[in-house]
C-alpha cells in the first residue's frame, strides 16, 4: 500500500507541472535531469474477461543525458509502470502488478547516431513511428 500511495503522490505533482507532464529537474553546463509521468484512467467494456473492466495505469520516469564532449553525449531513462486496477499485492492472475517498462544508457555520437543497451522499444517501435503518418 505504501508504494501505491508515493507513486500517486509523484504522479501527483508530475501532472502539475504543465501539460506535457514533465518537469525539469536540472539544467546545466549540458547536463539535463527531467522527471515525467502520465496517469490513464480506462474502463473497457467487453465480453472478454481478460479485457473488460478497469485498465487504469500509471506511468512515471526520469531520463537525463550529460555532453561528455561536443561529439559524445551520454544518455539514459526508467521507466516504471503501476497497474492502478486492483491492489498492491496482485491477483489470482499471476501477472506482475508493476515492472519496470523502459530503463537503458547509452551514447549519442554526433554525427554516426547512437548506441544503447538495456530495456528499450526496440526497432519495430522505431519504424512504426517513422512510418505512421497520422501521428
Amino acid at each position: 500500500m505504501k508504494k501505491v500511495v508515493v507513486l500517486s503522490a509523484v504522479a501527483a505533482a508530475v501532472m502539475m507541472a504543465g501539460a506535457a507532464n514533465a518537469a525539469e529537474i536540472y539544467n546545466k553546463d549540458g547536463n539535463k535531469l527531467d522527471l515525467y509521468g502520465k496517469v490513464d484512467g480506462l474502463h473497457y467494456f467487453s465480453s472478454n474477461h481478460s479485457t473488460d473492466g478497469d485498465q487504469s495505469y500509471i506511468r512515471m520516469g526520469i531520463k537525463g543525458e550529460t555532453q561528455i564532449t561536443d561529439q559524445l553525449t551520454g544518455f539514459g531513462q526508467w521507466e516504471y509502470q503501476v497497474n492502478a486496477n486492483r491492489p498492491e499485492d496482485g491477483d489470482s492472475s499471476g501477472s506482475p502488478q508493476s515492472w519496470t517498462r523502459l530503463g537503458f544508457a547509452g551514447l549519442a555520437f554526433a554525427d554516426m547516431g547512437s548506441v544503447d543497451y538495456g530495456r528499450n522499444y526496440g526497432v519495430l517501435y522505431d519504424i512504426g513511428s517513422w512510418t505512421d503518418v497520422l501521428a
